[in-house]
């Protein structure tokens, strides 16, 4: 399964519990689940919620019969007087809170009280070991001296725990994520007036796409940005797929757009991608130095190469030499082309390709193990064997190519 999660209006812990809680079905059942994984003093409950139209689910986390930013308690992470918080869309003051944690704290209470499985577990301490350094990095002190104010650290542990958990629970393939819309201007924090994004959250999205609008208001939290960055297996658009649940995650806070992360999950039907291909003539090159050349290009991580025969100017003849590379390899190959042909310019243009997804088995048959390449998507299944396997049953009992297909 594949899973597309719209970080457009950003991404907060809860409410992206709440997307997954609507992805994965009877809601009632899943939150039960969440209320019995034993999270000390945590408990969650889901609420309907509509946003300019359009209706999801908000999830209510308390901590001792309280709900961060409601009655007054509000995550504070880092040292001392850490300034970031987990949901940006409370639209509360900051207030001081005075019991603290360490991440031995926190990872004795994952380990010793939270019924999930070690897979889990791991997920959530690693979750939370990225946060711990952003805000090592952003305070000036060593992740073992950063210590977690008690209600933040709470409320974190049942939103890291509760995503953690609900992942395991949908057997991924491939998680998708936008683009990150990061928010705008400042947020007040117990530090004063950040900018936005939050320092720990600019530091955990280093290396991810983001992008920030007109929209005021800090959209992305730690929480939120570590958990994307450490479930996500790409950035990008939206890949081809056959959606089969959709969930809505919304905030508390009301903006001009609907304020609600949306996850799509679904079967994957092919693939889109970009591809460079690069273009050169030759009409002085023999063609015994032009297959080495392709040959050359194509062992050093070439797509695919072909030549095309063509009449140049003056009536010669010549080819056009095609190399279609990832964009990665890009400059490796025109600096293969350049070296192993006789030209002195090179066109590039890309181009946007559909492709099925590939996959290779191996058969048992009656002359041993044969591979298989299996292609699929768009409805479509096709199946070959690979050629150097058959031929090298061919040679050894004396047969055709297609006597030995076959008879497979």
């Amino acid at each position: 399964m594949t899973i597309y999660i719209d970080a457009g209006m950003g991404a907060a812990g809860d409410m992206l519990t709440a997307a997954l809680v609507e992805v994965l079905g009877n809601k009632e059942e899943t939150v039960r689940e969440l209320n019995h994984l034993g999270i000390p003093g945590i408990s969650f409950h889901s609420e309907k919620s509509e946003k300019l139209g359009i209706v999801g689910t908000r999830m209510v986390v308390r901590y001792n019969g309280k709900e961060e930013g409601i009655d007054g308690e509000v995550i504070h992470h880092g040292h001392g007087h850490g300034h970031e918080h987990n949901h940006p869309d409370h639209g509360s003051d900051h207030h001081h809170h005075h019991g603290h944690s360490s991440l031995h704290d926190i990872e004795h209470i994952v380990s010793s009280h939270i019924h999930v499985d070690e897979a889990v577990k791991k997920d959530i301490m690693a979750v939370y070991r990225m946060i711990a350094e952003a805000e090592s990095h952003v305070h000036g002190k060593t992740v073992d001296e950063i210590h977690f104010h008690e209600v933040g650290m709470m409320d974190a542990i049942a939103d890291i725990t509760a995503v953690c958990y609900l992942f395991s629970k949908l057997n991924l393939d491939k998680v998708v994520v936008s683009p990150i819309h990061v928010g705008s201007g400042t947020v007040t924090c117990a530090h004063g007036i950040m900018p936005v994004p939050a320092p720990a959250t600019a530091y955990l999205l280093q290396g991810c796409p983001i992008y920030s609008s007109e929209i005021k208001g800090e959209l992305c939290t730690p929480t939120g940005a570590a958990l994307l960055k450490y479930f996500a297996t790409e950035f990008g658009e939206m890949p081809i797929m056959k959606v089969s649940s959709i969930g809505y995650g919304m905030g508390k806070k009301d903006f001009e757009r609907p304020n609600a992360v949306r996850i799509m999950a679904g079967e994957e039907e092919g693939k889109k991608d970009v591809i460079t291909a690069l273009e050169c003539n030759v009409d002085d090159m023999t063609s015994e130095e032009l297959g080495f050349a392709m040959e050359r290009l194509m062992e050093e991580g070439a797509l695919e190469i072909f030549a095309t025969a063509v009449v140049m100017k003056k009536s010669r003849p010549g080819f056009l030499l095609s190399v279609l590379t990832d964009e990665d390899k890009k400059e490796k190959m025109i600096s293969l082309i350049f070296s192993l042909t006789s030209t002195i310019g090179i066109r590039e243009t890309r181009h946007s390709r559909y492709v099925l997804e590939r996959k290779t088995e191996e058969v048992e048959t009656r002359y041993g193990i044969v591979k298989k390449k299996i292609s699929h998507g768009y409805g479509i299944k096709k199946e070959k064997f690979e050629y150097d396997d058959l031929a090298t049953i061919a040679r050894k009992e004396h047969l055709s190519i297609r006597e030995v297909r076959e008879s497979l």
